[in-house]
């Protein structure tokens, strides 16, 4: 599972803090928290579902309770504890669409973002990651407008977060869950790359429609120069980053070594970079719409284009050796 419109990237950020705050009360007391039958926000990784409690138990005087995942297969459906549990409230909800924005970076990823731009001239890259994103776009960078940006925010993030592919949000918690619990990384270099899925659907559009509206072409450009600017800045996991160093050196561009995996992340992203472009309503829905048709392209092509077994056989970030 991932960001759901129960309801994802990425990613992969932490929540530890937030569950510390947030754990459902009533563990090893008298009365449960919930009962059969009430709707409420469960955990799942590293993001919040709309699940609702068919079934509880106390089991070692500490109440648990059986949950459906609204939307979802049956097969999820689990026994949980009252601390992957949440009430269904207006503050919650907020909790939960902020889990799904920056699921693919968490505290680590920060941190090592913020030294790397440091090191190399924050000044710099950061006027080029904006550049980059302007091409991805093609808007301009928002000025503080009080009132407004959360408006914008809104509109920037409606389509692209509401109809995200559940299988795909799925795609994004198992990748989180293989790299980040259990040390195990996709083995690269990846085929096929990001570089040759985007040229692939690049071929795809034009033999759907006949003839092929350059503005795909220049999404797809500017999608590729971001994925190079932002993977080594804000789409890696801690556990992925002596990897990375290892397979990009010189003059390799990482989507030419990566794959559907991290590009998937990527897509978790944009609602927050198109946050920071001024467009019209109607141009920013037609950008939308095209995202999401690469979106589905990613999804047909799910079984072909993402790797099904991890690679457990490499040191971790650690030095360890990965179980």
């Amino acid at each position: 599972m991932g960001s759901s419109s129960n309801t994802n990237t990425s990613g992969g950020g932490s929540d530890k803090d937030d569950k510390k705050e947030d754990k459902g009360k009533g563990k090893d007391s008298a009365e449960p928290s919930f009962k059969e039958g009430d709707r409420v926000l469960a955990y799942h990784g590293p993001l919040l579902y709309e699940a609702k409690v068919q079934r509880i138990e106390n089991l070692d005087d500490e109440w648990r309770y059986f949950v459906h995942y609204l939307g979802w297969n049956k097969n999820w459906d689990e026994w949980v504890a009252n601390d992957r549990l949440l009430s269904l409230t207006d503050e919650n909800v907020r909790k939960q669409q902020e889990l799904e924005k920056n699921q693919v970076v968490d505290k680590s990823i920060k941190s090592g973002r913020s030294t790397q731009h440091k090191q190399k001239g924050s000044n710099a890259e950061a006027k080029a990651d904006k550049d980059d994103t302007k091409s991805l776009v093609k808007g301009k960078k928002r000025k503080s407008q009080p009132g407004t940006e959360e408006k914008e925010r809104r509109s920037s993030e409606s389509l692209l977060v509401s109809q995200f592919p559940l299988t795909l949000k799925k795609q994004l918690v198992d990748d989180w869950e293989y790299v980040t619990q259990m040390g195990k990384l996709v083995k690269l270099p990846r085929s096929p790359t990001v570089d040759e899925i985007l040229k692939k659907y690049l071929e795809h559009r034009a033999k759907k429609d006949s003839k092929i509206n350059d503005s795909y072409a220049e999404i797809l450009k500017g999608l590729r120069c971001y994925f190079d600017k932002a993977l080594p800045a804000m789409l890696l996991y801690k556990k992925e980053r002596d990897q990375y160093n290892e397979e990009v050196k010189g003059d390799v561009s990482p989507s030419t070594v990566y794959g559907a995996e991290h590009l998937l992340r990527l897509f978790v992203k944009l609602p927050e970079l198109l946050a920071f472009v001024n467009m019209e309503e109607d141009a920013l829905n037609k950008l939308q719409q095209k995202l999401l048709d690469i979106l589905k392209f990613l999804q047909k092509n799910q079984s072909t284009f993402f790797v099904t077994v991890y690679d457990g056989n490499r040191k971790g970030a650690d030095g360890s050796k990965s179980k």
